[in-house]
């Protein structure tokens, strides 16, 4: 399982990193880096527009699953079946908003163990025979950054943009609120807007800067995504 990892998405993202380090003017790797999330992020972008169209679907349809929620309040199993019924209806998928983060995962572990490769002379035996060996590659990107130590500024700077990008998820969300009856999920949705940035930023303040500039581009990209999609909903 670790050779299949290896060889289907570790060194495939490794060569064609060390590919773009090549390819861009001045061999800037963050500049690779950024180059390569901007690529991943348009192959998945149909997947993540529509988990997100998901997510406010859902938020449309909270009035009527309070509706159900009272008239099956007494009955789970059949509010288990109604809610399902109306997801069908509309052709909703409340499971998919977790499909794009799930896919990321790998990609984020392979993308860390690429960068830890690219800094050390052995890890470019990684490359294919057609793929040019640089040597070396320069930890420092646009004069200032160094990508293989710790960058605290960009862990917070990631943190932030996390956090504009729950805050536009949320755009919508408190005209369906109910102030006599608040709804518990979306409390926690609100919570989670606060806890999520907080998260993101304790764990970017101990990674490496090459993987958290990976972090900050890859929520940009999200936050457009979002601004989409919050535009389709205002014109619906």
């Amino acid at each position: 399982m670790i050779e299949l990892y290896h060889q289907l998405l570790l060194r495939p993202i490794f060569n064609f990193l060390v590919f773009l380090y090549n390819t861009v003017p001045g061999g800037d790797f963050g500049l690779a880096i950024i180059i390569l999330t901007v690529i991943i992020r348009l192959i998945f972008s149909p997947l993540s527009v529509k988990a997100l169209t998901s997510q406010k679907q859902l938020n449309v349809l909270q009035p009527k699953m309070k509706e159900l929620q009272e008239k099956h309040k007494n009955d789970r199993a059949a509010l288990g079946q109604a809610t399902m019924a109306l997801y069908k209806e509309h052709g909703v998928n409340p499971f998919s908003g977790c499909l794009p983060l799930l896919i990321q995962l790998p990609i984020l572990l392979a993308l860390y163990s690429a960068l830890n490769s690219s800094f050390k002379p052995e890890g470019l035996a990684m490359l294919y025979s057609f793929v040019d060996n640089p040597g070396s590659i320069k930890e420092v990107s646009l004069g200032f950054l160094n990508l293989a130590k710790k960058a605290p500024l960009l862990g917070v700077l990631a943190g932030g943009l996390q956090f504009v990008q729950s805050r536009l998820s949320l755009a919508h969300q408190k005209k369906s609120d109910n102030k006599t009856s608040p709804d518990p999920t979306a409390q926690m949705t609100k919570q989670m807007l606060y806890f999520f940035p907080i998260m993101v930023i304790i764990i970017s303040w101990n990674l490496p800067a090459g993987l958290v500039l990976y972090w900050v581009v890859t929520t940009v990209f999200s936050i457009f995504e979002q601004l989409y999609i919050n535009r389709r909903f205002v014109k619906v």
